[in-house]
């Protein structure tokens, strides 16, 4: 798993993606996940500008790939209230998985991405996630979503 309750962050307080991405960066580099969070907030930020992430049913994928990492981290956030995510008229968004990716691991990262986009398409899932109290009941959730290694 590429995630643990430190980083999952149950009811998140920005009100726009780049809030969001910089809040989620914030956790990430807390966490002793991202060396540096300036340069990871940047490319999370211009990559989400670039191409949208949004796997429909209120799921986003920001993402952002930085040398130096040695592993794929996941920090998770869910938003109170589904917001404005992408262009004018597309979806919103509610949970917000934000993948920090070794540069040099393009490989582990596909694999994660189509484990979200699995996690996408299970309602019930999703459903568990939204109304999950707390970080741990997120990740008991997460947990049950498998990713080829």
């Amino acid at each position: 798993m590429f995630t643990r309750a430190a980083l999952i962050v149950p009811a998140l307080t920005g009100k726009d993606p780049a809030a969001i991405i910089n809040e989620l960066s914030q956790v990430l580099h807390h966490e002793g996940c991202i060396p540096e969070v300036l340069a990871f907030y940047h490319s999370a930020l211009n990559q989400e500008l670039l191409s949208g992430s949004s796997l429909g049913s209120g799921v986003v994928v920001p993402h952002a790939r930085l040398s130096g990492l040695k592993s794929i981290h996941l920090a998770v956030g869910r938003a109170p209230e589904p917001l404005s995510w992408g262009p004018k008229g597309a979806p919103k968004a509610d949970l917000v998985f934000l993948l920090a990716v070794p540069a040099t691991d393009a490989a582990a990262y596909l694999h994660v991405l189509a484990s979200l986009a699995r996690l996408g398409q299970q309602p019930d899932r999703l459903e568990a996630i939204r109304r999950a109290p707390d970080a741990e009941a997120i990740l008991a959730v997460l947990e049950q979503v498998s990713v080829r290694q």
